[in-house]
């Protein structure tokens, strides 16, 4: 996408406002499927932070995500929590992983997120 779509960002800004972390999305991005639930970046940073911290042979990398401030301006990025790349029948990973998107970079999507039951 050369020029972010507006409704896309709106709906970025209405969860980075904080007031709800429930929005439920899924994207189409370099021919990848994303679905998940969004979140505001601090709380995504935060927890990529705490994963980090936690790891033997990663924490030396939690600090970089847990100075992260809030930027001003619209946002550029997609934060998502709990969320599977889709592959054929399953979501990778199953039990549902952190993954940030530029949202330039998203050629499709819908409100909701996919899931095999």
């Amino acid at each position: 996408m050369s020029k972010p779509d507006e409704l896309l960002v709106d709906l970025a800004a209405l969860v980075e406002s904080g007031r709800s972390n429930q929005m439920s999305l899924t994207v189409v991005t370099g021919g990848a499927v994303i679905t998940g639930r969004l979140a505001p970046e601090a709380v995504w940073s935060r927890r990529v932070s705490e994963v980090l911290d936690d790891s033997d042979h990663l924490g030396a990398f939690s600090a970089v995500f847990a100075r992260r401030a809030g930027r001003d301006g619209p946002p550029t990025h997609l934060h998502f929590h709990v969320a599977r790349i889709l592959q054929g029948t399953v979501g990778i990973p199953e039990t549902g992983g952190m993954y940030r998107v530029a949202i330039e970079d998203v050629d499709a999507w819908t409100v909701g997120d996919f899931s095999y039951h």
